[in-house]
């Protein structure tokens, strides 16, 4: 395919050449109708693109095939059979994927590091979960995704179980066996969706971990405004194989997607596809070179250590991507909270996941090395004021066997059943009808069927005093949580 044509962008450009003039939606009319205030910050170019997908980029009857070529050009960029594009995000991505292989009281296994979005799948569908362990790193208190062989001996205690779902990349970088995990599903004909929101840049650069299509994936969803160049919510989930068929996926998407989906992040998708086909692995290369250097700049300074050997290995990772810089800075004697909020206040620098003894910073083609230059500086910086910083308040990490709680319910039942608000003391023992999810990275601690313990409860009771954010719980302070109705 001729990876120089751009689609979705082209028919953008035409139309505005054109001078259209629209009766339809959207009401700014191409930003004629926009407070000029908000055009002063957000620009006129985003609201002259603004526009309907069908009667607009294309015609009515999208005679023309713009969206379709686009998602076609996308697909050969990647080595996969079928490709399509949401802008609602890879939350809704993932769960099309679950409704095509899964419904109603069906199994599927599933990695219990999972996004929340997962949990949201599970939940609408009112599927049945199979929790596959990951590999928990005690010592670091970090989850890797779950080996081959926990997948294995999960399908021989659940032989009726319709797939599996596996998160990898993590939003550390650590990447899954995804070709051991893809065969363990083929040898029961069941299909192996992967959670690959991470990982868009995967497929443009042979020194990038393993990417799901040439794993043997069935599906794999990815997020292009996370490492690529889309725009937030723009996202796509690419098919092969014939375990999961490509029309029931694409239905899945409509039932769920909206009926109105933005040019702009179509656009954008289109445009990445091209600049990666064309470029990718020059632009990806000299990132990779970044991040080695990067890595090896805030290795020497004092208190911080980059990790990276520790993720991987028997019983912990299978490959890691080198562009999630993840720091320690236990060290400093401060926590990753205390670390992203110095970074913020006063060097205007945002760094990504945070926990209780590490911050992360992610790094992609569109960094150089002012950018980097930025983040050592500030690190050096916090580094040396670090023991001004307030005493971090003491946050209960517990073992991994008391992070696992029981599934005394669907995720459905609780949910959608008879609930009631408790107080967080109370809560050892009672079903939790909602998500608790620390975010980012968003894996829920507690969701909903689970039944409490102590130990879980004094996790994110300490987390949220040192710093911890639970955005989904109905009491986002955690004075109280969401439980099923006893009785």
């Amino acid at each position: 395919m001729d990876h120089s044509e751009a689609p979705v962008l082209e028919a953008v450009a035409a139309y505005r050449e054109r001078g259209d003039v629209p009766f339809t939606p959207p009401g700014h009319k191409q930003g004629r109708g926009t407070d000029p205030r908000v055009l002063d910050v957000l620009g006129e170019g985003v609201f002259r693109s603004d526009m309907l997908a069908i009667a607009g980029l294309d015609d009515r009857t999208s005679s023309h095939g713009v969206l379709e070529r686009a998602q076609e050009l996308m697909a050969d960029a990647v080595r996969a059979e079928h490709t399509f594009f949401t802008t609602c995000g890879s939350s809704l991505s993932v769960k099309s994927a679950m409704l095509a292989v899964a419904g109603p009281h069906e199994k599927l296994l599933v990695g219990r590091d999972a996004h929340k979005s997962v949990i949201a799948g599970l939940i609408i569908a009112g599927i049945r979960p199979v929790w596959v362990e990951p590999n928990f790193d005690a010592e670091l208190h970090l989850a890797h995704a779950p080996s081959a062989r926990a997948f294995r001996d999960a399908f021989d205690e659940h032989p009726d179980a319709r797939g599996a779902l596996v998160t990898s990349p993590t939003p550390h970088g650590t990447c899954a066996e995804l070709a051991a995990i893809a065969a363990v599903c083929h040898e029961r004909g069941r299909p192996l969706v992967v959670d690959e929101a991470w990982g868009a840049h995967l497929p443009f650069h042979p020194d990038l971990p393993s990417w799901a299509m040439d794993a043997g994936a069935d599906v794999c969803v990815t997020s292009v405004h996370k490492m690529g160049s889309g725009l937030e919510q723009g996202s796509v989930f690419h098919q092969q194989g014939d375990l999961v068929d490509p029309a029931v996926l694409k239905a899945c998407a409509d039932l769920l997607g909206t009926t109105s989906p933005s040019v702009l992040i179509y656009a954008a998708l289109d445009g990445w596809r091209r600049q990666m086909a064309e470029d990718g692995r020059r632009l990806l290369g000299q990132a990779l070179d970044l991040a080695r250097t990067t890595r090896e700049a805030i290795e020497d300074i004092d208190g911080l250590h980059v990790l990276h050997d520790e993720f991987l290995g028997d019983g912990r990772a299978a490959e890691l991507d080198p562009l999630q810089v993840i720091i320690d800075v236990s060290g400093l004697g401060a926590t990753g909270y205390q670390v992203a909020d110095r970074m913020r206040e006063h060097h205007h620098l945002n760094l990504h996941v945070s926990d209780h003894r590490r911050s992360s910073a992610q790094l992609t083609h569109a960094d150089d090395e002012h950018t980097a230059s930025l983040l050592v500086s500030a690190l050096k910086d916090v580094a040396a004021q670090a023991a001004t910083f307030e005493p971090a308040p003491s946050m209960t990490v517990p073992a991994p066997r008391d992070l696992r709680l029981e599934q005394a319910c669907l995720p459905r039942d609780a949910f959608f059943g008879p609930v009631e608000q408790i107080p967080i003391a109370d809560a050892a023992g009672r079903i939790v009808a909602e998500m608790l999810t620390p975010y980012p990275p968003g894996i829920p601690a507690a969701l909903p069927g689970e039944r409490l313990n102590g130990e879980v409860l004094d996790y994110l009771r300490t987390g949220k005093a040192a710093g911890m954010v639970v955005p989904d719980a109905a009491d986002t302070s955690l004075a109280t949580v969401r439980a099923v109705a006893e009785g």
